[in-house]
């Protein structure tokens, strides 16, 4: 296997933990009143239709992609959604308990369709217009997301650094997304040396942003 084809998968994977860890939270809100027989139904069976979508969404999203200047807005979107992850307080999302199989099945679903608009942009940047890619990224990390959502949670509290890592892949992506644009790329064919430095420029802004926003007193 390239090196290309695992160093996306990778960035597919990271990003599905980075910005996965709600997904396991609505799991746990939408299954929690039910039998636990059932709530391992809802949880299996949500979760299967939910990559699914997420797989459709992001297919389309590809698709999008191709329109002119996507790209290039996309890549903006990104870097926004990587100082956001940032700068932001997590809060929990406001997901009633279901009483039954179904309903549970219902709200895990259209939760994940609502939050996981960001996590579809992420992606589709990242797969290079290979939906394969997508696939295998969900299938290795969905698993990883539901089973070890408290443990990775854990880990973010301890270690910080964990997510300006996170927002690192993030802005790598997007710098890759506005390279990709088929518009400016005989701009880019001209400064071969913005192929490296844009990627590290990007990264470098936001992870500065997010720590001097999470810092202030690194301001004085």
């Amino acid at each position: 296997m390239e090196w290309e084809l695992i160093q996306a998968i990778l960035i597919i994977i990271g990003i599905d933990i980075v910005l996965g860890g709600d997904n396991a939270i609505v799991i746990a809100l939408a299954s929690r009143n039910l039998p636990e027989r059932q709530r391992n139904k809802a949880i299996f069976m949500g979760t299967g239709l939910a990559i699914i979508v997420r797989v459709f969404l992001t297919a389309i999203a590809l698709y999008l992609l191709h329109i002119p200047f996507l790209r290039l807005i996309g890549g903006i979107l990104l870097i926004y959604i990587a100082i956001k992850l940032l700068t932001e307080e997590e809060e929990e999302p406001d997901i009633k308990a279901s009483d039954s199989l179904i309903s549970a099945v219902k709200t895990i679903v259209f939760a994940d369709i609502v939050m996981g608009f960001d996590n579809v942009l992420a992606i589709a940047g990242a797969s290079h217009d290979n939906i394969l890619l997508v696939a295998m990224g969900l299938l290795v990390s969905v698993p990883i997301i539901i089973w070890g959502s408290k443990l990775i949670l854990k880990l973010m509290e301890h270690f910080p650094s964990l997510v300006y890592i996170g927002a690192g892949i993030l802005a790598y992506t997007a710098a890759e997304m506005i390279l990709e644009e088929r518009r400016l790329r005989p701009f880019f064919e001209q400064y071969d040396s913005l192929h490296y430095m844009m990627p590290i420029v990007i990264i470098f802004l936001v992870i500065s942003w997010g720590y001097r926003n999470n810092n202030p007193a690194s301001q004085n």
